[in-house]
């Protein structure tokens, strides 16, 4: 009998080509007359370059051209003025990497320097409104604030954090005939061969990019940056192939980032724990060149039924470059301030917080007024509370001690819109009977190439043997963008329609063939499994359809998308999220003894890689409470902590007992598949889980993030 794919605890099909150095990443292709270009970094955060000196450079052994004039270039910023720290102002193209990098060293540059703002709290710089994130009001907030029985008011702050997954930004670019190659870091490889194009000002058919393996992105990936545009536009110039790959202190200065936010979460309440009114005003960091936005009010304006409510969202520009999207992007913010209230407010009516958010669970969505999809969260609330041992938590807090250190539990409810977006995949099974599906997706670690492949494989009525999902190719059928939390949503359902419409072709040339044991049956009772279509005793194989047809292969594409689900259901995905933390009130360290979450997910393709996808939110979602932070010097704009030796993340220590578990519930109504994303979701929820945890510990509401020593002593 045989077994689906989906749900099985499958290993990652490119696992093997990982861990043994055979899977090939973006920088390390070999290709013939390879050259290597290094990026010199302007020092300034704004101004302009009144000279630049590059004949040492030229003279050094090995350096072929120092390029500098990039005015037609089409870039996100200015090109003829200096808009940030570490903007690129010359490209060194040598024969070595060595010689390259030696010869950046030598470029000197004289700047005409403007004043320059780059911290957002400075009081004389103005706050805007965004376009695309208008004020937002239901009710009599203000009103029912000031006539609650029961109030908080908190102001909340967190730091700037930058990425730094394991691989560097790294691309290599190779002109032939006119037309481009990449191999790129990229999540997005279409968004990249558009950028490109746009930049270059080339026709975008002209662009093919390559991101088959990708060593972890987070939403660095997500955006292209000048590195891309310059490796490109090196090649071009010197006529070879050039490679760029970014060093790690260039990464913070040449990739965008978590911005840097202000909060201030007020919430009313009943005595009876009704809450009443909501008010939350937040602003972020911002470039002048360019406005950046993300989810930061959706989560308190959605997660509770509070019939007073409003949200006004700010930035200020200033001379930085520009934001980017993070994992859980701007949601994770929002969520701390109001989790971190929520708590608070439990504390202030001695309520259990997981009771007081039972408490005001809403019924429908009522930003939208629509019906949810699905909504397990009690569930959510209720395994996690039982798995944890949440009924072991103390109230009061700073009651729980284990021997010198102060033991506390917190809780936290995590939540992400359901993104599905636009999607197509082209399914192909050959004469052997072996089938192929491609997508211009990407698999920067979730597990992409495996859950994709185990949806098809069962659309085909395949053995997962026997199904390759190929991806990382940007000429292959459109996909979105390889980030929120939409490509197994989109990229998934794509290709499980595909699949089964290219079975329905092969049920129809059967039923259709005098020559086929299927001939005349009835094409809804034909079933197939492993290969062979069966109906009433009857069977016939996809290899001797295209045996008799004379064909190697037989191919379809085919396109999914959401439609107007949107305008008729509200789809997202819920958590709750608990942890337990030591602190050293000697020292002010905080440990965090273990996290466990419970989510509803909609249908669950792996749990396996479910489960790895949960555990890495988690680890993020610990490095954004206690560590991470990125500090600048606002004398020019440097980054003063730009390398792992000087950042802050989580290592292994600081992760000592991490689990979840999933809801078992199914999403049809957002897409065939029945699933929700999980990607963002797992770091949603998780500081300030550890903020309440720490707060039960303790008896001090830390309002800023990072959670520092010093604040708790």
């Amino acid at each position: 009998m045989a077994t689906t794919a989906v749900g099985q605890p499958l290993s990652r099909v490119d696992a093997r080509r990982k861990v043994t150095g055979t899977a090939t990443y973006s920088a390390e292709h070999r290709i013939e007359g390879l050259l290597y270009g290094v990026i010199v970094n302007g020092t300034v955060a704004r101004g302009t370059v009144s000279r630049i000196s590059v004949d040492a450079a030229l003279a050094h052994p090995g350096v072929l051209r120092v390029l500098t004039d990039f005015g037609k270039l089409q870039l996100a910023h200015p090109v003829d003025r200096l808009a940030f720290y570490g903007q690129p102002i010359a490209v060194v193209v040598a024969e070595t990497l060595e010689a390259a990098t030696h010869g950046a060293s030598l470029v000197e540059a004289t700047y005409e320097r403007q004043d320059a703002v780059t911290d957002f709290d400075d009081p004389d710089i103005p706050s805007q409104t965004p376009e695309d994130e208008p004020d937002y009001s239901r009710g009599d907030p203000a009103g029912a604030l000031a006539s609650a029985q029961v109030k908080v008011d908190l102001e909340l702050t967190s730091a700037r954090e930058n990425h730094n997954p394991i691989e560097l930004p790294s691309t290599i670019a190779r002109w032939q005939d006119g037309r481009l190659t990449l191999w790129d870091k990229t999540q997005w490889s279409q968004g990249a061969a558009r950028t490109v194009a746009g930049a270059l000002g080339i026709a975008v058919t002209d662009v093919r990019v390559h991101n088959e393996f990708l060593g972890g992105g987070f939403g660095s990936g997500i955006q292209t940056y000048d590195h891309v545009v310059l490796a490109a536009f090196a090649a071009r110039e010197v006529d070879r192939p050039v490679k760029v790959v970014l060093t790690r202190r260039q990464f913070y200065y040449g990739t965008g980032f978590r911005p840097a936010s202000r909060h201030r979460m007020a919430l009313g309440s009943t005595a009876a724990g009704r809450v009443s009114a909501l008010v939350y005003e937040v602003r972020i960091e911002n470039a002048r060149y360019r406005t950046y936005t993300d989810g930061l009010t959706d989560l308190p304006k959605f997660l509770y039924g509070v019939p007073n409510t409003s949200t006004a969202y700010r930035i200020t520009p200033i001379d930085v470059h520009s934001p980017a999207s993070m994992r859980g992007p701007g949601v994770v913010l929002g969520n701390f301030a109001l989790e971190t209230a929520m708590d608070q407010l439990a504390h202030e009516l001695a309520v259990d917080p997981v009771e007081l958010r039972l408490r005001n669970e809403p019924t429908q969505d009522e930003v939208s007024q629509l019906p949810f999809s699905t909504r397990k969260l009690r569930e959510c609330y209720q395994t996690g509370a039982r798995r944890f041992g949440w009924s072991r938590r103390r109230a009061k807090p700073g009651s729980r001690t284990d021997g010198d250190l102060l033991i506390g539990m917190g809780m936290a409810t995590a939540s992400y819109h359901n993104n599905r977006r636009d999607s197509s995949a082209r399914a192909r099974i050959h004469a052997d009977g072996t089938a192929e599906v491609f997508a211009a997706s990407a698999d920067m670690g979730p597990g992409t190439t495996t859950s994709v492949m185990q949806v098809a494989a069962d659309a085909l009525g395949l053995p997962a043997s026997a199904v390759t999902f190929r991806l990382g190719d940007s000429s292959y059928p459109t996909a979105p963008l390889h980030a929120a939390a939409c490509t197994m949503a989109s990229v998934g359902s794509a290709a499980h329609t595909t699949c089964n419409a290219l079975k329905a072709e092969f049920i129809r040339r059967a039923v259709a063939d005098p020559n086929s044991p299927l001939h005349g049956a009835n094409p809804a009772d034909v079933q197939v499994r492993d290969g062979q279509l069966e109906t009433s005793g009857a069977r016939d194989t996809y290899r001797d359809i295209l045996r008799r047809a004379g064909l190697p292969s037989l191919d379809i594409t085919g396109n999914w998308g959401p439609g107007d689900a949107d305008s008729r259901i509200s789809t997202y995905g819920y958590g709750a999220v608990f942890a337990e933390v030591s602190v050293d009130p000697l020292l002010g360290l905080v440990r965090v003894r273990r996290i466990f979450a419970a989510y509803d997910v909609g249908r669950v393709i792996s749990h396996k890689l479910a489960h790895s996808q949960a555990i890495g939110g988690m680890v993020g979602g610990i490095g954004m409470a206690l560590l991470e932070g990125t500090v600048t010097d606002h004398r020019d704009g440097r980054i003063v902590n730009a390398s792992l030796a000087d950042y802050l993340v989580p290592v292994n220590a600081d992760v000592l007992d991490l689990d979840a578990a999933f809801i078992n519930t199914e999403d049809p109504q957002a897409d065939p598949i029945g699933v929700k994303g999980l990607g963002e979701i797992t770091i949603v929820g998780v500081a300030p889980a550890i903020g309440n945890a720490v707060f039960n510990a303790t008896g001090k509401r830390l309002t800023d993030l990072p959670i520092r020593p010093e604040a708790l002593l």
